[in-house]
């Protein structure tokens, strides 16, 4: 064979390459839209199990019947239960993350500090409502046992939601208020929300009252008398 007949071999290929190449293009974008709308099936059905159970009574058998995937895609997708809480965790925490980088006010820039704290203290209240016996199990769990406990509190600011939150809420507290120790004010008001006493009373009257007295803890911060708030 010479080189005009392998040139012109080729050159017969090379649409039929071409075709293959992109069949396979177009099953592998059908396979990732597959596999993203599985994971929102699956994060979707174990945020409604956590409404009417504990995370550590939730099964991943229960989380794929209720998304309609298999186990076995549960498993592949999170390895473990306590993978899929964390994953839950993190996605529903980042669409609040997403609103104040880049979002309107007052949660994004371009509100007062005041009317973004507010705002974000708001919105976290919503997210643990939301999710409060997951962000008990998963972040601070107060009814764990002991080296759960010990484990928790020793690795809290190495958690991504917990590290965005509190970083966030000491900032807007630090613009106004240079004289108050913002970073120990910050770990206080979240702590709060992980306190079994604060969790109960947030599942039996919901997020309004808990909110409300968190605007008020922000408010009287704020506008203490100067050097009250001091070191």
């Amino acid at each position: 064979m010479n080189a005009g007949q392998r040139g012109s071999m080729v050159e017969r290929e090379g649409p039929g390459e071409r075709e293959g190449m992109r069949h396979r293009e177009q099953a592998g974008q059908r396979e990732r839209a597959d596999a993203a709308r599985n994971r929102r099936a699956i994060l979707a059905a174990t945020e409604e199990l956590l409404a009417t159970h504990r995370p550590q009574d939730i099964s991943m058998e229960q989380v794929a019947a209720l998304a309609g995937v298999g186990k076995g895609t549960v498993f592949h997708r999170f390895d473990n239960r306590m993978g899929l809480m964390f994953a839950l965790m993190v996605e529903r925490a980042q669409a609040l993350e997403e609103a104040v980088t880049a979002g309107p006010p007052p949660l994004g820039e371009g509100a007062p500090d005041r009317d973004r704290l507010l705002a974000f203290l708001d919105a976290v209240v919503e997210v643990v409502s939301r999710n409060k016996n997951l962000m008990a199990e998963l972040a601070y769990p107060v009814a764990a046992q002991r080296h759960a406990r010990e484990r928790a509190a020793k690795d809290r600011d190495k958690h991504p939601v917990y590290r965005f939150w509190h970083g966030h809420i000491s900032a807007l507290i630090a613009a106004q208020r240079p004289d108050a120790d913002a970073n120990m004010i910050a770990h206080l008001m979240l702590g709060a929300l992980h306190s079994e006493p604060v969790l109960d009373q947030l599942a039996t009257d919901g997020p309004a009252r808990l909110g409300a007295a968190m605007r008020s803890l922000a408010c009287a911060i704020l506008d203490a008398p100067a050097g009250s708030a001091a070191h």
